[in-house]
């Protein structure tokens, strides 16, 4: 399935850069990244992202600035209409998501809960 920027995930111009030159250093122009969702977390659901090759069966397939953006459909429920930016400072760099469904979410930012996943949070260590 295919989806527009607007349906799935945004990628910010900073986030499109870094996963430019991350696709780049890899050498494989192939490549797309795999967002997705997975119970666990302090807040019910945390947030990850993989560099794959393809996109699996039944995955969205975002296309922006000629890069790949895969979500299964499980994540999609949860992603829908976020932005992924990439941000660096003192304290580290990495790409970081602003979600319009998370309700609420953990002071590190990869756990979030939507209101409707309070069941799979699990305690911060």
């Amino acid at each position: 399935m295919v989806a527009t920027e607007t349906q799935m995930v945004h990628l910010t111009e900073k986030a499109v850069a870094e996963l430019q030159k991350i696709i780049a250093n890899e050498g494989s122009d192939d490549l797309g990244l795999r967002v997705f969702v997975s119970p666990g977390g302090c807040s019910g659901l945390n947030y990850g992202m993989s560099l794959e090759e393809e996109s699996d069966e039944g995955d969205f397939v975002v296309q922006q600035e000629g890069l790949k953006i895969y979500i299964d459909e499980f994540s999609a429920n949860f992603v829908k209409g976020s932005q992924i930016d990439y941000m660096s400072g003192l304290m580290g760099a990495g790409f970081t998501v602003h979600n319009p469904n998370a309700k609420k979410s953990c002071a590190c930012g990869q756990s979030f809960d939507t209101g409707e996943n309070t069941a799979t949070a699990q305690k911060c260590s």
